[in-house]
């Protein structure tokens, strides 16, 4: 069995899902990590010299950077790590960014009727009937571009599958 994360759950098939993360959110996170963490380096050296300046600020001080810098670098990987979006032999798994475990949806494929995407891949909207008028939008902005691409694909090749009469599927 595959497992992801030491307290993941064991995927039993794992060539059956497709994961997709909140890579394209982490850059943003990494990014502001880096700057925290420069922010502390100078703050910490700058109060070596402190005895000859006594307007420099007092070394302590690089103790926020630094803990927000580790904060936000630990968000980045959760970032990484855990999923946003998975597409499974049941459904679609929507995973929201705050309390991912409580706030979990689960979409079955028989429930969605038809799935567009706009032009620039910005957003996944998955319709409930034939007239469009119930439904799911996703943002794609926490996917990186080019896997907003496949999970178009994916999306609409199941969609695709699951229309096609059952004579004609390849199991």
């Amino acid at each position: 069995m595959w497992m992801m994360g030491p307290t993941a759950m064991p995927v039993r098939v794992p060539a059956k899902e497709l994961r997709f993360t909140r890579s394209r959110q982490a850059t943003g996170f990494w990014v502001a990590a880096a700057v925290l963490a420069a922010v502390a380096v100078v703050l910490a050296v700058s109060g070596l010299e402190r005895a000859t300046n006594p307007a420099l600020p007092h070394p302590g001080w690089a103790v926020l950077p630094a803990v927000a810098a580790w904060a936000l670098a630990r968000l980045a990987l959760r970032c990484i790590r855990h999923a946003y979006l998975i597409l499974t032999p049941l459904g679609i798994e929507i995973f929201p960014f705050l309390r991912p475990a409580q706030g979990m949806q689960l979409v079955a494929w028989g429930e969605i009727h038809a799935a567009e995407v706009d032009a620039a891949h910005r957003r996944l909207t998955l319709h409930f009937n034939p007239g469009k008028s119930a439904g799911i939008v996703l943002s794609l902005a926490p996917l990186r571009r080019d896997r907003r691409a496949w999970l178009a694909q994916a999306v609409q090749r199941r969609l695709a599958a699951q229309a096609a009469p059952v004579g004609e599927l390849d199991c």
